[in-house]
């Protein structure tokens, strides 16, 4: 089992091996939860890794434009 050490800010790094099972890369969010005496981290899943739930997935760069002219229209009160 792979250990690490708490820094000065309290801050940790994830072995290598840890971040590669779970596919993290730099910047990549995660979820912190307290069970007990362990902490478990997760992946924080983004926005686009929903694509195709409600439907025929289409390219990344597709559904954020269209994310985005979404949140456009809301801000500017013409939805």
């Amino acid at each position: 089992m792979p250990v690490a050490t708490i820094s000065s800010k309290g801050q940790i790094t994830l072995p290598a091996a840890s971040r590669r099972a779970l596919g993290l890369k730099p910047h990549d969010r995660v979820y912190i939860q307290v069970t007990g005496d362990a902490i478990i981290i997760k992946p924080a899943l983004g926005v686009l890794s929903l694509a195709g739930f409600l439907g025929k997935a289409h390219p990344p760069e597709e559904e954020r434009r269209a994310m985005m002219e979404g949140v456009a229209r809301h801000v500017l009160g013409k939805e």
